[in-house]
């Protein structure tokens, strides 16, 4: 009796063991069900571009804005160069930070309107005419220069030079044409002879059409105020919307044909591009630290392990407020970190609303180039926006006096 109780134990241990295993395995094959998004709008858009190792995100998200733009207008064959902007604001950005006396900041990045205004200014280009690749490269990488020009412009806005010479702008001017190229006063494009003004003219964009919003507390709502970010080297003003306002601004924007150049901060916890989402999870971790991708990546997989979180399936997001917005802004939590394309809407299989994110870090990524970011991340996380006129609100137009 013993010895049959003792093989029907046996028995049954090893079959709860199997059983085990099996279940173990079985879990371990199922799938976390993931993000499954459904587009409800979407803009057209040009090719997915890259700006590689460099921080001029500004100029790419806002090309790819202006060549959306064009294609609403029914003009759809434009590849604007990005670079010929960029080349020209680092000689604005130079004047100013002389005549600041070096006071002010000199980098790489900057605003939407630095590319309306280098537009207005210098008209566009091509990017067959001007890719911007002299030094040996066939992607951007701006470490050397970047670090050839501030050295540079800071020896000359020195404050032991008693007097500045008259051959600083064309010395700076030289590196920039070494690295970039020289600047075309005339070209020919598809059999007709261009001007960097005509072929802007032609294109249709007349950089006054467009307006930028933002929404903080520390300035009156339908106000214009310089946003006090450091890229912001032009002090271009940005009008001001309670946060409801702001979100309506986008939204009818997409929902009558119009995209949207974004600013906002991608170094939150909740930005994951490798999941192709950006949300604000409702329980606190650590932040990223760094701006854009190449310091996302400089993170060990360890670290990124930690401030992650799982993107198994749609969760609960923080309610955002217009307080919680202002405080992040007022702390550093909130930066000015990346330039994108909000170019459309969608829903999650929960329901939930997204918006549908045209990068410029190649077509790499889950969504080939493009990422979905939660309502609650863009209420939280934009800096500033950048529309046509015709596509805000008359409502709010009336407002902010336009």
């Amino acid at each position: 009796m013993k010895k049959n109780l003792l093989k029907f134990s046996l028995l049954l241990l090893g079959f709860l063991f199997v059983t085990t295993l099996l279940n173990a395995q079985d879990e371990k094959d199922k799938k976390p069900e993931g993000y499954k998004f459904t587009i409800e709008k979407q803009i057209k858009a040009t090719s997915v571009k890259n700006q590689n190792k460099s921080g001029t995100c500004w100029s790419f998200s806002t090309f790819s804005f202006i060549e959306s733009e064009l294609i609403r207008m029914g003009k759809n064959d434009y590849d604007i160069s990005e670079m010929f902007s960029v080349r020209h604001a680092y000689a604005d950005k130079a004047e100013k930070f002389v005549r600041m006396h070096g006071t002010i900041n000199f980098g790489a990045g900057g605003a939407a309107h630095d590319v309306t205004d280098m537009i207005r200014k210098y008209g566009m280009v091509p990017e067959e005419i001007y890719a911007g690749l002299n030094y040996g490269e066939t992607k951007h990488d701006h470490g050397e220069i970047d670090a050839v020009l501030k050295a540079y412009i800071k020896a000359i806005a020195d404050d032991n030079n008693k007097k500045l010479t008259t051959a600083w702008l064309a010395g700076f001017n030289g590196i920039l044409d070494a690295y970039f190229g020289k600047l075309p006063e005339t070209f020919t494009y598809k059999g007709k002879t261009y001007t960097p003004q005509s072929y802007a003219k032609e294109s249709g964009i007349n950089p006054d059409d467009y307006i930028e919003f933002a929404s903080f507390t520390h300035h009156p709502f339908y106000s214009k105020f310089i946003i006090e970010v450091p890229d912001n080297w032009a002090w271009g003003e940005v009008h001001n919307l309670p946060l409801n306002e702001m979100m309506s601004v986008i939204d009818n924007a997409i929902n009558n044909g119009y995209s949207v150049a974004w600013g906002a901060d991608v170094s939150e916890k909740g930005f994951s591009w490798k999941n192709g989402v950006a949300i604000v999870p409702d329980e606190d971790k650590s932040d990223l630290q760094g701006t854009e991708r190449d310091k996302w990546e400089k993170l060990t997989e360890r670290e990124k392990a930690a401030q992650l979180y799982t993107y198994d399936k749609p969760g609960k997001e923080k309610v955002i407020t217009q307080e919680m917005r202002q405080l992040a802004f007022d702390n550093y939590q909130t930066t000015d970190d990346h330039g994108m394309l909000i170019c459309g809407i969608a829903k999650d299989q929960n329901g939930n609303k997204y918006y549908l994110i045209k990068n410029s870090w190649s077509t790499e990524g889950k969504y080939e180039g493009y990422f979905y970011a939660s309502e609650a991340f863009v209420k939280y996380k934009t800096m500033d926006i950048m529309i046509h006129k015709d596509a805000t609100p008359k409502d709010i137009l009336k407002k902010i006096k336009l």
